[in-house]
């Protein structure tokens, strides 16, 4: 396979960025991610991969419900706060403004695009990410926004490095 023209086609999508938040217990975890799809009409589901290196895995694996708040061209700072910072390290809502949700994930106050999502399934195909999909059970917005993409933040360096991340379990797939 071409990786580079694998590279290429990824990189003129341009995909939106959003930012996850879950909690379970006391511990509450929130990260950017650049991979997330509505995943069915009907029912409606929307799908998030996290990467297994960051904290916000690891809470979400003991949460049942995970909040996406969909950023705007003016929340790079928000992309900044939990795209290059690791929950391992910091209380990243201590710098920012949120509420507690019924269900438990905190909400980002500023971010008015957002779904709740309950976590209906979690799918490891032995990658370095973990899809999870989730049925809507609330969702907010203002209407018909501009969203933050990753050629936004690509120059954002993430919390955690590649080299954290698990290696492939698989001959195929370090091909």
């Amino acid at each position: 396979m071409d990786r580079d023209a694998f590279d290429t086609i990824m990189a003129s999508l341009d995909a939106p960025v959003a930012i996850v938040t879950t909690a379970a217990g006391d511990e509450r975890a929130g990260c950017l991610i650049g991979f997330h799809s509505q995943a069915s009409i009907h029912p409606r589901r929307h799908a998030i991969w996290l990467s297994k290196a960051n904290h916000t895995y690891r809470v979400s694996l003991m949460a049942t419900h995970l909040a996406l708040h969909f950023l705007t061209n003016g929340d790079r700072d928000l992309a900044e706060l939990f795209g290059t910072h690791s929950g391992d390290d910091i209380d990243k809502f201590a710098s920012c403004g949120w509420q507690p949700s019924d269900v438990g994930p905190p909400l980002l106050t500023r971010c008015e695009h957002r779904l709740l999502l309950k976590r209906m399934t979690v799918l490891d195909d032995g990658s370095d990410h973990v899809c999870l999909v989730g049925e809507p059970v609330a969702s907010t917005t203002a209407g018909s926004f501009d969203p933050l993409r990753l050629s936004d933040v690509d120059d954002l360096v993430a919390g955690h490095t590649v080299d954290e991340r698990p290696l492939p379990p698989t001959e195929r797939a370090t091909d």
